[in-house]
């Protein structure tokens, strides 16, 4: 049997949209997604706020990484159509297969 190699990374942040960036990252990384650093915060906002589709959660958004309403309608078109968003119950969301509750702790094993 194979040595299995364990590394514990931790990272600390109060602040749940950074966290969730992390993780978005992460999984952008291990499947190859090429997520751009705007499309992992659009990610990670949406999976902290529930969705993109209010006014006050787009403007925020906007306000704290320097965005446009243009450009969050192209990500969330391109973010849709390689799964990573979704349309449910009319609203914009992460989809669930990849979406934590991050104001838990995370722990996260990799086996490549």
């Amino acid at each position: 049997m194979a040595e299995i190699i364990k590394q514990v990374i931790k990272a600390t942040t109060s602040d749940l949209v950074e966290k969730a960036i992390k993780y978005y990252n992460v999984l952008s990384i291990i499947n190859d997604l090429k997520l751009s650093e705007r499309e992992i915060q659009l990610t990670a906002y949406i999976a902290v706020n529930g969705t993109i589709n209010y006014q006050n959660f787009r403007t925020g958004f906007c306000d704290r990484f320097n965005s446009s309403n243009a450009t969050v309608n192209n990500m969330i078109s391109k973010l849709t159509k390689l799964g990573v968003l979704k349309r449910i119950d009319k609203k914009i969301r992460v989809n669930p297969v990849i979406l934590l509750d991050f104001k838990k702790d995370i722990g996260l094993v990799i086996k490549l």
